[in-house]
């Protein structure tokens, strides 16, 4: 099993639409999959078609110690989600460090899984420690924008500070998101990230589409609204990537 937190503290990068596509895209392939939704916004959750339905979750998890693996259910065909639920907004502003057994829960419940991925609020508090406290590795969306750039240094800054105290070495990916293949600017990020983060970015770009931005409010994953969609096609070739780690 992998534990995978997709983190990036800037907004809009495409953070949920990537854990979503790429964990459903991982399932079809007949991987056993979960997600974990970890933003108190409830975007996964609501992604997955499961908004407002859940009074437990996560969040009872880390203020309670419930049983995660009472808590998730199967969203989709091998595609398990814990979704968040109204706790996690306290926990959100608790100061409390994270506890080992919130860690030691979540590998229990999800030891039969090929992968996991942590979907984090666009922060660096108290949550992002939770996510860091039990996952192998992290995946970082970077939009194609001079923006997104700019403030993947501070994240980087914030990563190294909070990964200090993990157990073990954290592998790092990172993989482009909205790119825009007739648009100078996103060729130009590229090139600067593949200068900075050599063997770490994911091979696949994710285009921008149309379909990639609607298919949310119908509550289904890109697969589900327009199969044949570019964005569809870019996500089943990024869980290629990221299964057999091919890079850029």
């Amino acid at each position: 099993m992998q534990i995978v937190a997709v983190v990036n503290q800037k907004g809009g990068v495409g953070k949920t639409t990537t854990t979503v596509n790429l964990a459903h895209a991982i399932a079809r392939s007949g991987r056993k999959t979960a997600v974990i939704d970890l933003d108190p916004q409830g975007h996964l959750t609501a992604y997955l078609g499961f908004a407002g339905r859940n009074q437990r979750g996560v969040g009872d998890v880390i203020r309670h110690g419930a049983d995660p693996g009472a808590l998730c259910f199967e969203a989709r065909e091998q595609l398990w989600l814990l979704p968040a639920d109204p706790a996690l907004k306290e926990v959100e502003m608790s100061q409390h460090d994270p506890q080992n057994g919130f860690t030691g829960a979540l590998r229990s419940a999800f030891n039969g899984h090929d992968f996991v991925f942590i979907d984090c609020p666009p922060a660096s508090g108290v949550l992002i420690q939770y996510a860091l406290s039990v996952v192998d590795a992290i995946l970082v969306p970077v939009a194609g924008d001079y923006l997104a750039l700019r403030g993947l240094s501070d994240l980087i800054g914030t990563l190294r500070r909070y990964a200090s105290g993990h157990a073990g070495p954290l592998t790092q990916w990172m993989v482009i998101t909205r790119f825009h293949t007739r648009r100078r600017l996103c060729w130009e990020v590229r090139e600067k990230l593949l200068e900075y983060f050599p063997g770490q970015i994911l091979a696949t770009a994710i285009r921008e589409t149309a379909a990639l931005a609607e298919s949310p409010s119908f509550g289904k994953t890109v697969f589900e609204y327009r199969n044949s969609d570019y964005g569809a096609e870019d996500y089943r070739a990024l869980a290629q990537d990221f299964i057999k780690k091919r890079f850029m």
